[in-house]
Order: C-alpha cells, then structure tokens, then sequence
C-alpha cells in the first residue's frame, strides 16, 4: 500500500467518481490512477468502487471504511507537510477561505488587503457557497477556513470561532411609502413584495422564524444569494429587499434608500470554522485575527485547539 493509491482514491472521491476530472487534479494520467486503485483493491482483497463496465457508479461498504481513513491519512499528511513549511518557509505558502457571498464582498475585503500586504507570498483562493457548502468544504480538507452564519457553528468535525455580529436592513426606491415610517415593523414589511437572500444563505433561518412567530406570511417574490443582485431587483421596482446591514452603502447604493431593521430581527453572528484535526500554519492565525481583532492569537489557537 502507497500513499500515493491512499491519495488517488481520496481524489476520485472527491471528484464524484470521475477519474478523469481526478486525474486532472492530481496532474497525471486517467489510467495511471486507474491501475494504482486496481494494485490497492488486489491487495486489499476487495472492490473500493462498484463498477459499470469501466465506469465507477458507487462506493463498496468496506470502501467507505476505506475512503474514510483515506481522507484521515491525506489530512494528516498535509498537517505534517505544514508543520515542517512553518519552520522551513514561514512566509510561503497557500490558504484557502470558503465563505457565503456576502461575507466575501462586504466583511473580507479589509483582512484580505492587509493580508495580501504583509504575507505577498502566500496564495489565498476564496471560494463561495451556501452556509452548508462552506462547512462541508471545509470538513472535508477542501478550505482551511469557513466563513459563515449560523449552520457552521453546529458541525461537530468542525472548530469554530465567532467573529462578529450583523444585522438586516430594507433597502428601498426613493419616496416608498415605509420612508413615511418613524418606525417599522413587520406588520408594515408583509404588505409589500419582499425581495430577499435564499433562505439556505446568510442567517435566512432567523429571519423566517421571526416572521413565523409573529403569525405573518412574507410575500416573497425573489431570492438571490448576492445582495447586490437583491439591489438591481429593488431598483426595477420589483419590491423592498432585506439585507445584511454590512451590504448597504449610502454613495455606492444611490438611489435606493435604506431602513434599520435591527429592531425586528435576533441578531446573526459569523462564525469562523476550521477542521479539529487540521494543523493551522502561523500565516492563517493571524488572518484570523485581522478578520476578527477582538481575539488575539493565543485565544483564536485556544478556541480552535491549535495550541501546541
């Protein structure tokens, strides 16, 4: 058995049972990972992958056994690599954040530009996704961080850090009639076509529950995952939208006008979220803490068990 066969099948999993897409990945051939699973499942004495013709259609129960240590083995594989980078190339090196758009547009900019400053060799890859999305990248070694509301905090594989608190606003044409408003409720907001994130993204959960324990049915319309698409939508008169209070911006959003809505909805807090078993290199902590600067580096390691 080769680290590398472990390596192979860890891919093809993760690619969907597609070994060319895993062969891609691994940057060799198709057959080549082909035949090092067959040398694995004839050492092993059975089927990894249920088979159509050539084709893989499944995964064998033993497989799933396997698949799983795999995954553990490529994991901490990658951990020892990281552990000898920290000591042999401090400064180089990749991190990759999963996050919700909204997060990516609104709250990361700021980390990510005085990141980028003091750590020029390092490549960071943002990739975007539902709450649900960036915690299963990140269980399954595909992130170093996830970034999101709500549903990330929950995951038992995960470690998670809260980072801050927002809350929603309505973002309306100029003279809407809730502009007349000295205070508004919900009462007033389901009188109107509601323009709003998908209920998958960005703490839609609290907001749904909110209007559901006050007995009230919002006339939902539209959804979008991207809060400026949820603008353009406004803006064509197609309803009010509900959005994170971080999305909105007075010179940048003109004309639409926004109202607070603080006073309606729980508040909604982002948490951070890495692998338990994953070994965070010293350029990721501090990402951390300029993503989140109420937290110092010895309680972000204390909190996500990265204490040596």
């Amino acid at each position: 058995m080769k680290f590398h066969q472990l390596r192979y099948i860890h891919e093809v999993v993760r690619q969907h049972l597609n070994i060319s897409a895993a062969a891609e990945a691994l940057h060799t051939s198709q057959p080549g990972v082909s035949k090092q699973i067959q040398l694995l499942e004839e050492e092993l004495g059975l089927q990894i992958f249920q088979r159509n013709g050539k084709r893989l259609v499944g995964i064998s129960e033993p497989g799933r056994k396997i698949v799983s240590l795999a995954a553990k083995v490529v994991l901490e594989m990658q951990n020892i690599k990281r552990v000898g980078e920290e000591y042999s190339r401090e400064d180089t090196g990749e991190i990759t954040i999963a996050t919700t758009h909204t997060q990516a547009r609104y709250r990361l900019p700021a980390a990510v530009k005085q990141f980028m400053a003091i750590y020029p060799n390092v490549k960071l890859t943002i990739h975007q996704g539902n709450p649900i999305q960036v915690t299963e990248q990140v269980a399954a070694g595909e992130a170093d961080i996830g970034i999101a509301t709500e549903s990330i905090s929950q995951d038992e594989r995960l470690n998670c850090l809260p980072c801050y608190t927002w809350n929603r606003s309505l973002v309306v044409p100029p003279h809407h009639e809730l502009l007349d408003l000295k205070k508004i409720t919900l009462n007033e907001i389901v009188k109107y076509p509601l323009i709003t994130y998908d209920f998958a993204f960005t703490g839609g959960t609290l907001v749904s529950k909110t209007f559901h324990d006050a007995q009230l049915q919002p006339n939902v319309v539209f959804t979008a995952i991207d809060a400026d698409v949820i603008k353009t939508y406004v803006n064509l008169g197609l309803g009010v939208g509900l959005i994170a209070n971080m999305a909105y911006d007075e010179q940048r959003d003109a004309p639409l006008h926004h109202i607070d809505c603080s006073h309606l909805f729980p508040d909604s807090t982002t948490y951070l979220g890495v692998r338990r078993d994953a070994f965070l290199r010293d350029y990721m902590l501090h990402f951390i803490t300029m993503l989140a600067p109420q937290h110092d580096k010895k309680t972000v390691q204390r909190q996500l068990n990265q204490e040596n």
